[in-house]
């Protein structure tokens, strides 16, 4: 947290409690929350009678506890409800009947905009066949004029009976008078009728690839549909754009859920100028109390302004973008990423580096030199080497760069390559619910012989490694509290497969929940702010309806948010 001096802590050694005493002065040096104005005339407000997992250096547990909430948003005391009320005696007070306190979630790789995108398309989620994903979309098509694009993303091949791509004439059947373009469950891969493939920006038969990408077509040339990686791109940059006021009621649809799922910051990775803006704006319009960390686009324009203009941090303290994402690889369901030997379901097939070394190096460079921090999507074992190969050679060079570069998914490792990550510094930006939504197929892509080091996050936190934990939403669904089951289970929802799959790669509890607060705040640069409940951090903390350290492991994602706060207010009571 960014201090001034008109800030100090007072310790009362007699109470069990720390105060975090505010003496009058004038500038703070602390961004204020856009209601700050007003809430300086509001009182001290006293949440107290609670179970309060603090998740600091010592773990400490306060069980009666209580805090206290500044007008603007920081706690100014936590410990002992009874020393509390002592000590703030005129607070208002919020009595919580000893229901189990955590600090506000943070989702360390997720995709806000993506979620609210999602809300104005056709949801093929769970689509259990080919058959069913295209009934959901004569569904959706009923709300669509004439000649609109049928825009859709969720279906997975891997969960229908004969697990294969699709085709265009499965569309062209269906819909033959209306371009069709659906993303598949992971972003990796789409798939497209002729109407949709004929607006591409290039002629897609013939035997050419584009870098980072490929087309898959039939054996006289033609492309049957399916578009992988950078290959989505010659069809994407044609789609007609979503509505501005579409988008932005979708985007107050995505925040309200992730709030009522406990959520209190995001980090979205690949964010342009102009969604930076409409966050910006949300913000400004009291229509957006969230915490969120945004990783640039890509060396492009954005990049080009983050070097011209330096970190950028939003007056209110809810936005920042200090990052920037790259991609080295494609995604392991689609067979995109890169791996250092054939798959295992498909010889002669390692999947796709995006950049060759010396383009990744450079890319890097850009980013380093500007005092930015680097987010890799890495996925495959390759790719992941690639990068960390990357970071090692480039890193002495920028011995000012603030560091705290990270792998985005880091899924599949070489057993070597693991103790890497901790000796360069390499954050593990992961997301539990890949194991519990791959492990089905992940061995069939891999073969057994690669499974140990697939998603192997107690390896990398035994290793010395910091874990950053997210969903990777709407890749898979919102809810962090199936992120710490899956982390802690190693198991679905249902319980399979008993003892859980790679057990040995189990994570405790307070682990989990550590990778979502107090580390992913580390990765964002914000562990002072945010992450632990401790006085002179932010507000940021949620309810919740049974204690998420005691209840018996299978009942974690049963877990329900009764309250979220964010700055001291709650913005989301059940």
């Amino acid at each position: 947290m960014i201090r001034s001096t008109c800030l100090r802590y007072l310790l009362f050694p007699a109470l069990p409690i720390v105060l975090a005493g505010l003496v009058a002065c004038g500038e703070s040096g602390r961004d204020a929350p856009p209601e700050a104005a007003a809430a300086a005339r509001e009182e001290i407000v006293l949440v107290s009678r609670a179970r309060i997992y603090t998740m600091d250096a010592g773990n400490t547990v306060i069980d009666p506890g209580a805090m206290a909430l500044s007008a603007d948003g920081f706690i100014l005391g936590i410990g002992d409800a009874a020393a509390m009320q002592d000590a703030f005696p005129s607070a208002r007070r919020v009595d919580l009947g000893g229901r189990t306190v955590l600090p506000g979630l943070i989702d360390a790789h997720a995709h806000l905009y993506g979620l609210a995108l999602s809300y104005t398309q056709a949801n093929l989620v769970g689509a259990a066949s080919k058959a069913e994903a295209i009934g959901r979309l004569r569904d959706f098509e009923a709300t669509l004029a004439d000649g609109e694009w049928l825009l859709g993303r969720g279906w997975d091949q891997n969960d229908w009976p004969e697990a294969v791509f699709p085709s265009r004439g499965d569309l062209d059947a269906e819909f033959p008078d209306r371009p069709v373009w659906l993303r598949r469950i992971d972003g990796h891969a789409a798939w497209a009728n002729s109407l949709a493939l004929a607006q591409a920006d290039r002629d897609l038969r013939g035997d050419w690839q584009p870098t980072g990408g490929h087309v898959h077509r039939d054996a006289a040339g033609e492309p049957i549909g399916i578009l992988i990686d950078r290959a989505m791109d010659l069809v994407d940059r044609v789609v007609p754009p979503v509505s501005r006021e579409r988008i932005t009621g979708a985007l107050d649809l995505a925040v309200a859920e992730v709030l009522s799922l406990g959520l209190t910051g995001v980090h979205d990775p690949g964010i342009d100028r102009d969604v930076l803006t409409l966050f910006g704006e949300r913000i400004e319009q009291g229509v957006f109390p969230l915490r969120l960390y945004a990783l640039a686009d890509g060396n492009g324009e954005t990049l080009d302004w983050l070097c011209e203009n330096g970190h950028y941090r939003h007056t209110s303290g809810r936005l920042v973008m200090r990052s920037v994402k790259l991609y080295a690889d494609g995604a392991l369901g689609s067979r995109g990423a890169a791996l250092l030997e054939d798959y295992a379901d498909d010889p002669g097939n390692r999947g796709l580096l995006f950049l060759d070394a010396p383009d990744l190096e450079a890319a890097l460079r850009r980013v380093f030199s500007c005092g930015l921090q680097a987010g890799i999507h890495a996925i495959g074992d390759a790719a992941n080497r690639q990068v960390l190969d990357a970071y090692e050679r480039l890193l002495p060079e920028f011995p000012g760069n603030p560091g705290r570069h990270r792998i985005e998914h880091a899924q599949i490792l070489a057993p070597q390559d693991l103790p890497r990550f901790a000796r360069l510094g390499v954050i593990a930006a992961v997301q539990p619910t890949h194991a519990t939504s791959d492990m089905y197929w992940a061995g069939e892509r891999l073969g057994e012989e690669r499974l140990p080091g697939a998603y192997a996050w107690r390896s990398l936190a035994e290793s010395g490694a910091r874990l950053a934990f997210g969903s990777d939403f709407p890749v898979e669904e919102v809810n962090p509290f199936f992120g710490i089951h899956a982390a802690v289970t190693r198991q679905d929802r249902q319980g399979w497969p008993e003892g859980g799959w790679l057990p040995s790669e189990r994570l405790g509890r307070e682990a989990a929940i550590r990778a979502f607060t107090l580390d992913a705040a580390y990765a964002a640069f914000m562990e002072e702010e945010v992450g632990s409940l401790e006085a002179g951090k932010r507000a940021d903390f949620i309810v919740l309806d049974r204690d998420v350290m005691q209840v018996p492991a299978d009942e974690i994602a049963e877990i329900r948010v009764m309250q979220t706060w964010l700055d001291g207010k709650p913005v989301f009571e059940r």
